[in-house]
């Protein structure tokens, strides 16, 4: 196809008419930015289909889309290999060449990344908006805009483009037979259905206390007939906060170190979610799986779940009655403020508007449990 993007929202400078046939995406780092680009993919595609789609992406959230239908190609920016990563991505990049990239990352590494590629226009942030001088690396910027979601800042790089947009998309699930295979013997484990925990986070900040945890895990145990499964990562403090989980409650079963992938088929096959603000909060909204989420540290208008089950979000972020602004100030002690109590009304608040009609599909799945 070689007719021309008609721009949209105007930039600065204006965008010429833009070609669709290949597009580089420069979003390298968490998780939950990663769960944040899909529904920009899945818009591009049903817009675009002839479109080829290179992700320069770490290895962590890489493990996560590859094979995913929509993404063509990926690109590895490897951290660990300190300054080496960004001559083996330049060399990636040499190879390749663009009609456009969104520089979706706003840091100076990301900057760097943008700067290796190949593109007539190469689209970023407002200067406002671009931290550490990245906005030095794109050819054109978007519009400036009042604060709001991450996934809606990257709506933005759409309606630049002229590319339409409505309710997201993910396909984040299990995608082949043998995912599918791992998790119905994952899931068959168990005779109740599954309440994952993520245990903590990249930052302590984040984190709530593991005994607290334990204590939640008692009460799905016994007051809901859920099945605890501790999820995430197997770092020094995940590992200890299992310890004293399955210490406290020892009815709770650990997968911690299960990947990437087979975390979402369990948050796939769950009955309801609990997570603070990391990852696997925003791949289970995008699986459209229930979850109690916790934030205090960093502001839920801008990270909390952003279009499914805000009802179950508990805001220690805000002071009661606070009216606080969407920006990326962090609340250093506020997650210590959620109280059991606090995670169990939320629970409560699942079992009357969500339970049923979530058993029945898990049930028509054939993934129930109990």
């Amino acid at each position: 196809m070689t007719s021309h993007q008609t721009p949209g929202v105007p930039t600065t400078p204006p965008l010429p008419p833009v070609r669709l046939d290949r597009i580089g995406i420069v979003m390298m780092s968490a998780v939950g930015d990663a769960v944040h680009v899909m529904p920009v993919i899945h818009a591009l595609k049903a817009h675009a289909p002839q479109a080829r789609i290179t992700w320069v992406l770490q290895p962590g959230p890489a493990t996560l889309v590859r094979g995913h239908p929509l993404v063509d190609d990926i690109v590895l920016f490897d951290r660990s290999r300190g300054w080496r990563a960004f001559l083996e991505t330049r060399a990636a990049l040499a190879t390749r060449a663009f009609d456009v990239v969104l520089a979706l990352q706003v840091y100076f590494k990301a900057g760097l990344i943008t700067g290796f590629t190949r593109a007539p226009v190469k689209l970023g942030f407002d200067r406002a908006r671009a931290r550490d001088a990245n906005w030095l690396f794109t050819t054109h910027r978007i519009a400036p805009h009042a604060g709001q979601h991450v996934q809606g800042q990257y709506f933005e790089f759409l309606d630049a483009l002229g590319v339409p947009h409505g309710t997201p998309s993910w396909t984040l699930g299990p995608w082949n037979e043998e995912e599918q295979r791992w998790q119905r013997e994952f899931l068959s484990r168990f005779d109740r259905p599954r309440a994952p925990i993520v245990v903590a986070t990249s930052k302590p900040a984040k984190d709530w206390m593991p005994d607290r945890w334990a204590a939640v895990c008692r009460l799905l145990w016994h007051e809901y007939g859920l099945q605890p499964v501790l999820v995430g990562g197997r770092s020094p403090r995940e590992v200890a906060a299992e310890a004293v989980i399955l210490r406290e409650a020892p009815m709770a079963h650990s997968a911690l170190g299960s990947g990437l992938r087979r975390l979402a088929a369990i948050l796939d096959g769950a009955a309801v979610a609990l997570s603070p603000d990391t990852g696997p909060l925003h791949l289970a909204v995008a699986l459209r799986t229930p979850v109690v989420s916790l934030l205090g540290y960093t502001n839920p208008k801008r990270v909390g779940p952003y279009d499914y089950a805000h009802d179950l979000m508990i805001d220690a972020y805000g002071d009661p009655g606070e009216d606080y602004p969407i920006d990326m100030t962090y609340r250093e002690g506020r997650v210590e403020r959620i109280t059991v109590d606090d995670v169990a009304a939320k629970l409560a608040l699942w079992q009357t508007r969500y339970r049923e009609a979530r058993l029945a599909a898990l049930e028509a799945r054939g993934l129930r449990g109990g």
